[in-house]
């Protein structure tokens, strides 16, 4: 558990990247149909 990276930081950024990527998809998916929702 205690190996130590060698230039392990790139490829957590790209993670993390990634990952709020996602979580903006997923908050602009949950507007849009709250929108479609409050428009009808």
């Amino acid at each position: 558990m205690s190996k130590k990276k060698i230039g392990g930081e790139p490829e957590l950024k790209g993670t993390f990247i990634s990952v709020m990527a996602v979580g903006v998809i997923i908050v602009v998916m949950w507007f849009a149909a709250y929108g479609l929702y409050v428009y009808r």
